[in-house]
């Protein structure tokens, strides 16, 4: 995830950057495509670098699993649920990786090591659910 959001944001990796990313976001009905390309790539950049560092994991799976359910609605959503013929399959694997790690927490290695949701549970789980699915409603509805 922190390799596509860094393909939006800055055109690594063989990513198109922020100009056309927020081109495509437009004629997704997106408007500002770059604002919302911007808030796409950090979610995606954010979110992956937090969980593969296990830091705010919550809120990390939260980013994630929110540009996921956008993602379903506005591109995958139409072909289906095999992700040969573009549809969701994929999405819904990270999202329930992204809810999973949330679940059971970052790990004894991770960052999240020193604070209170470092052992996951049924509350981080909500947490990232929840929030990941408010702000997919809100980036949705606006």
């Amino acid at each position: 995830m922190a390799g596509h959001g860094a393909q939006k944001l800055f055109g690594v990796f063989g990513g198109s950057g922020l100009a056309a990313t927020g081109r495509g976001f437009d004629a997704l009905g997106y408007h500002p495509g770059k604002v919302y390309a911007v808030i796409g790539g950090l979610s995606e950049l954010g979110g992956g670098l937090g969980l593969a560092v296990g830091l705010f994991t919550p809120l990390a799976a939260a980013a994630v699993i929110g540009v996921m359910i956008n993602a379903m609605v506005t591109v995958s959503g139409a072909h289906g649920l095999w992700s040969q013929d573009g549809g969701v399959e994929y999405n819904v694997a990270i999202c329930v990786v992204a809810l999973a790690l949330a679940a059971i927490g970052p790990g004894r290695l991770a960052l999240d090591r020193f604070f209170p949701w470092r052992s996951g549970g049924w509350l981080a789980a909500a947490v990232a659910l929840g929030l990941g699915g408010i702000g997919a409603a809100i980036a949705l509805s606006i």
